[in-house]
């Protein structure tokens, strides 16, 4: 449905993450093999080699199909390469996080629920899907985070695409 709404969005409608943007300090939820707790996102990547990818939302096709899987399946390659944890961000609550990490088996990757939109707003890559009844999302995007600083990153030019954000390409940049 997705790619038939907007094969290609427009620059204006896609925002995105950079090389040298640093985690904000914001209020999430973090969903960890099944045990919700609170997080500031600042303090969740300090110290810490992540990668961390976002979803435009859980329980959508490629979002489940392709992307969260893709990830799940390369978490031993992500460790191999340094990675200390893979996190995956939606603009949904912590407990569709929480639904959607059970129904996909998404052992390993911890969920984060950007309720708000404030994380996603943050990172700059808020985009507005209200055209397609899906209100504010997350574009999706992948990006190595070093400390809280992004060190690597790659946005879709569509919700509908999952190329540039997938594990393998993020693989391929560390």
């Amino acid at each position: 449905m997705l790619a038939r709404a907007f094969p290609r969005l427009s620059a204006a409608f896609c925002r995105s993450i950079s090389t040298g943007t640093r985690v904000p300090s914001v209020a999430i939820q973090v969903v960890n093999n099944g045990e919700t707790t609170d997080a500031d996102a600042a303090d969740l990547f300090k110290g810490k080699k992540v990668v961390l990818f976002g979803v435009p939302g859980a329980f959508t096709p490629v979002c489940s199909e392709q992307h969260l899987p893709g990830f799940v399946a390369a978490l031993d390659q992500f460790k191999a390469k340094g990675v200390d944890s893979v996190m995956c961000m939606s603009v949904n609550d912590k407990f569709v996080m929480k639904a959607w990490g059970d129904a996909v088996n998404a052992s390993g990757v911890q969920l984060v629920a950007d309720g708000n939109g404030t994380l996603a707003q943050g990172l700059d890559v808020a985009m507005d899907l209200s055209v397609a009844s899906l209100g504010v999302r997350c574009n999706r995007f992948a990006a190595v985070v070093e400390d809280g600083v992004v060190t690597a990153s790659a946005v879709e030019n569509s919700p509908a695409e999952h190329n540039q954000a997938s594990a393998q390409n993020v693989l391929s940049m560390l």
